[in-house]
């Protein structure tokens, strides 16, 4: 039985420093804290508890969404709180819940972790970025920086369909057009067809889902548009490989070849628990695509994709292991987690390794 409100629940994942609250049937609300799920009460919430705490928040035409379609996506703004993105759903045959705390002032690309390579890539002109990465890894909070970076410095109209919207843009040297599935449109494939009527410049998508999604956003970006978008993979080659992989094997030669001519960068990244401070820090793989990188994917030599971004630092590129063991080595995450996120453990214990005895050295 709840003790408190929806907004009482989500100040206590606010104060925390947390980012999630979870509501499941049979638990208490569940906060995640600096990575970590932490119960916020005693409370044990029962069926009719959650099922008035979601339609508390919901619209009389979203609590009929859900009803119909069994899940939805929505964000709501809190008074003096900020803004939350939320997802319902049926849970064998009840509702659960769970919200995304959205900070009201967008991030800066440098204070997120991100180089000057991100910035760079901010500035074409058109084809394809990706920022990729598993499930609460800040894919949405780099593209959204991204999008007010670009915004901020360059005069160009910026499209951005976002299911749903969660950071809200203010009109700066560019325009920002903000478009939410199910509300202003019917999907993402139809908004972005709609854009390229729309004098967009840059075209900001939330997430790549389904193929004739990534087929428009393809056209779009080998068609003088700069797309921007989100996939859920670890590294830049099974980011290479999802794209392709999403359309019949008898068009993936030919998907191959538009990659190699229109993506322009894959940023990989993923949040890890700090040992030094509370708090997560991003580890991250930046691929740029130039000549090695277009044939390597035109050839569908991905293995070989590794090898040609750990050598590709002259143009801004690193793997997720020379992140992870940088990390390590500066004492902001330890070594058995860089270990469990690296692709060749070897590498990067050998690199810590040697790091290590150079500083013991130095001691002497």
């Amino acid at each position: 039985m709840r003790s408190h409100d929806l907004i009482e629940y989500l100040s206590m994942v606010i104060n925390q420093g947390g980012s999630d609250l979870h509501l499941s049937v049979g638990a208490p609300p569940t906060g995640r804290i600096f990575g970590q799920l932490q119960p916020l009460t005693e409370d044990v919430l029962d069926p009719t508890d959650i099922r008035d705490l979601v339609f508390g928040a919901l619209k009389e035409t979203q609590r009929a969404r859900l009803e119909q379609d069994w899940e939805l996506d929505f964000a709501i703004q809190v008074e003096n709180l900020g803004r939350f993105r939320g997802n319902a759903c049926y849970v064998v045959g009840q509702i659960e819940a769970s919200f995304r705390f959205i900070p009201e002032q967008i991030p800066e690309l440098r204070d997120l972790g991100h180089g000057p390579t991100v910035e760079t890539l901010c500035n074409l002109r058109d084809g394809l970025i990706l920022v990729t990465g598993t499930s609460n890894s800040g894919k949405t909070t780099t593209l959204s920086s991204m999008t007010q970076h670009i915004s901020r410095e360059r005069q160009v109209n910026i499209v951005s369909i976002e299911d749903p919207i969660e950071y809200v843009f203010k009109h700066s040297t560019g325009l920002v057009r903000q478009r939410q599935v199910g509300t202003d449109t019917h999907s993402f494939a139809q908004a972005l067809r709609s854009a390229l009527r729309q004098d967009a410049n840059v075209i900001v998508v939330s997430e790549l889902r389904d193929l004739e999604t990534i087929q428009t956003a393809l056209t779009a970006a080998e068609t003088g548009h700069l797309v921007i978008s989100t996939l859920h993979t670890q590294d830049a080659p099974s980011t290479v490989m999802r794209v392709l992989d999403a359309f019949p094997e008898d068009q993936q030669d030919f998907v191959a070849s538009q990659l190699a001519n229109s993506l322009k960068g894959v940023i990989c990244q993923n949040l890890m628990r700090r040992q030094d401070q509370d708090g997560r820090v991003m580890a991250s793989e930046i691929m740029v695509n130039n000549q090695g990188i277009a044939s390597c994917i035109r050839s569908r030599r991905f293995p070989q994709l590794p090898s040609l971004i750990q050598i590709g630092a002259a143009d801004g590129m690193h793997t997720i292991d020379d992140s992870v063991t940088h990390l390590a080595i500066h004492g902001f995450i330890s070594l058995d987690d860089a270990l469990l996120r690296a692709r060749d453990k070897d590498f990067v214990n050998a690199g810590y390794e040697r790091k290590m005895r150079e500083r013991e050295s130095k001691r002497r």
